[in-house]
């Protein structure tokens, strides 16, 4: 495999930024750490020219190149495990995941994840991700259900990430939370970071300078619950399990943030999701109905 160089022009009128973290941000598949480990390599190149300083502050209307190596040799193994794929070119595929399937291995998950069904499935995938994350532009937690999006190549993965980045993508959500919503719809502004003690967990932090916003509308009403439509604004980790925790309306079945409830697993779908196909250059868009397990305990609603 060879390198993979990809090209980005920094948005005239952005205030200066690192040169590290502006990278991290327009390249959501690279974590800070790495980025700079590419730039110390001279893998980065600002208007043509090599820069090795990850503090370099970058203004707008500079071209930057960067060069990524291919990623190590995977040793995961394909499982054929069922996939619900709603479309698939040549660029990307579509596909409706279940509540209890992990995304990509980890710690206490080395099998029976989506990349592992994903590598069943023979399509080529792309990658950015990495040796256990190829393909994946973006994620879902393991009880979330819902549409995702798979990049078959890297041109195909830096499009869709900047899309991801840039804010342009539709992502709405279902979910049904704890408690009647007054308001028929509303918008949740509270910045998102690291719980002080729990580190595992995410928490609203004021200090921090990762802003989260989420949109609200609610759907249907119960006698001690609601179901509510999410568009979230930003794509923080848990953003909107901490923020309806946050107002006091915490996901049905979220025992991390919230409670039981009497559902089975946290009570969130990804309902839409809309980009322009880096492929044929078009506005797709693809809806997944509330799975049958939702729909039953919803009905138990009174």
């Amino acid at each position: 495999m060879t390198e993979e160089t990809f090209r980005h022009r920094v948005p005239s009128g952005l205030s200066p930024d690192r040169l590290d973290r502006f990278l991290s941000r327009a390249v959501p598949g690279l974590s800070r750490s790495k980025v700079q480990r590419l730039i110390m390599d001279g893998k980065v190149r600002v208007n043509g020219r090599p820069l090795r300083r990850p503090s370099y502050q970058v203004r707008g209307g500079e071209e930057l190149s960067l060069e990524i190596p291919p990623p190590e040799t995977s040793e995961l193994k394909p499982q054929k495990i069922p996939l619900n794929i709603l479309h698939e070119d040549e660029w990307l595929l579509v596909l409706d995941k279940p509540a209890g399937l992990v995304v990509h291995p980890g710690a206490g998950h080395s099998e029976g994840t989506l990349v592992n069904a994903l590598l069943a499935h023979g399509s080529k995938l792309s990658r950015m991700g990495g040796a256990v994350k190829p393909g994946l532009v973006h994620r879902l937690d393991k009880d979330t259900s819902g549409l995702m999006v798979v990049a078959k190549d890297d041109a195909t993965h830096w499009n869709l990430s900047k899309q991801f980045a840039g804010r342009s993508v539709l992502r709405v959500y279902q979910a049904v939370v704890r408690g009647q919503v007054q308001r028929t719809e509303g918008t949740i502004d509270a910045p998102i970071g690291r719980h002080p003690v729990h580190r595992k967990k995410m928490t609203v932090r004021h200090d921090s300078e990762r802003d989260a916003i989420t949109k609200y509308k609610v759907l249907k009403r119960f006698h001690d619950a609601t179901l509510i439509e999410l568009t979230p604004q930003t794509g923080r980790t848990h953003q909107l399990r901490v923020h309806l925790a946050s107002i006091g309306h915490p996901i049905l079945g979220d025992t991390e943030y919230g409670v039981g409830g009497g559902f089975s697993r946290q009570a969130l779908h990804a309902h839409r999701l809309g980009f322009r196909h880096p492929g044929i250059e078009q506005y797709v868009e693809f809806t997944s109905p509330l799975p049958r397990d939702l729909q039953r305990e919803i009905s138990r609603l009174t």
